[in-house]
């Protein structure tokens, strides 16, 4: 017997096996013969392995879900692919487009967080770009444990994070830092957390915490004053007089009257701040209370809190704008009440001028 005949029987199986090794390395190796094109896609945290599998056939990114599904789950990389918004194009080959998504190799956006935004602004920003959901934003940043966890030393006493747990509403106001970051869309609200105070320690330093020491005012302190700085001015050339203005209004033990930290106080507040408001009584109502509001309200930017630090030597004991962005400052309390008069009625003239 020739060994062609002994080994005749082998010829299917060995002709089989080469059919599947081939048709693999076409799979694997070889990209779709469809035109090449760009495709953005966005990956959604929580997507299982067919879901994103579909939508990347459908894309054109890749031919057979079900191969990718069979190669990911034989490579032990079904549960590693990461959520994001993903630049492909369609001549990639399978595990191109595996090692992109197991890798987290996402598309990465410069989103400006502007001075002033309170955190549910913020939170609403983020969820407009798609970088996040509100909710769960906010739900983190009331998280005493997680608060606990960003080394933050204005939270360090157990009796600050005591009087925390027992707070409704959001914790961290007043430390995510206004900037520009490099952020991806579904991205964990715990990273873009972690990104804004990071730099909002550093830029909080131990020159401004001794800094604040010599003013008799804690760091918590500092920055509730800086927000209330940021949301009272537009202009940085009037913000150390403003902060002077309520550094002699506190030595003074007089109340504070800022209408922002009223506002704060309301929910739901429709933009128009009525006498009824300044009578309410709330714990940010700094008409009714002497001293600061409990919190922050609002992000400050580093010039209101080096101007919460360095108060302009004025002597100032009031202010009012002129609708213009710019304030009036007095020192007696006749010459407020003129200004007062003067530039509500002009606020007034302005208002019916617009409604004809």
């Amino acid at each position: 017997m020739s060994l062609l005949r002994r080994h005749k029987p082998l010829l299917p199986l060995l002709s089989a096996l080469f059919l599947l090794v081939a048709c693999l390395a076409w799979l694997l190796f070889i990209p779709s013969f469809a035109p090449h094109a760009e495709k953005m896609v966005t990956v959604k945290r929580g997507w299982s392995l067919r879901k994103i599998s579909t939508m990347l056939e459908q894309e054109g990114i890749i031919r057979n879900k079900e191969f990718f599904m069979a190669m990911t789950t034989l490579l032990g990389k079904k549960g590693e692919m990461k959520a994001g918004e993903y630049v492909f194009h369609t001549k990639m080959r399978p595990l191109e487009v595996l090692k992109i998504l197991v890798q987290g190799q996402v598309k990465r956006h410069l989103v400006t967080i502007p001075e002033g935004l309170t955190l549910s602004e913020i939170g609403q920003l983020l969820e407009d770009l798609s970088i996040l959901e509100k909710n769960a934003f906010l739900q983190k940043a009331s998280s005493p444990d997680f608060i606990a966890s960003l080394n933050l030393p204005f939270f360090h006493s157990k009796k600050t994070l005591e009087w925390l747990k027992n707070r409704n509403g959001p914790m961290l106001e007043g430390f995510l830092f206004p900037n520009t970051y490099h952020f991806i869309k579904e991205m964990e609200p715990e990273e873009v957390i972690r990104a804004m105070v990071n730099q909002f320690i550093k830029i909080f330093n131990q020159d401004f915490i001794e800094k604040a020491s010599h003013l008799g005012l804690s760091p918590m302190e500092v920055v509730i004053l800086a927000s209330m700085i940021e949301k009272e001015s537009s202009l940085p050339e009037e913000r150390p007089i403003i902060s002077g203005v309520f550094h002699n209004r506190l030595k003074k033990k007089m109340p504070l009257q800022s209408d922002p930290t009223v506002i704060y106080g309301i929910s739901p507040f429709d933009g128009n701040l009525t006498k009824e408001h300044l009578l309410t009584p709330t714990p940010y109502n700094t008409y009714l209370y002497v001293g600061l509001p409990p919190t922050p309200i609002c992000n400050p930017g580093r010039e209101s809190i080096w101007a919460a630090l360095h108060p302009a030597s004025v002597p100032y004991l009031y202010f009012v704008s002129k609708n213009d962005g710019s304030h009036h400052f007095s020192t007696e309390l006749e010459d407020h009440q003129r200004a007062v008069a003067t530039y509500q009625k002009s606020l007034f003239l302005q208002k019916a001028l617009e409604k004809k």
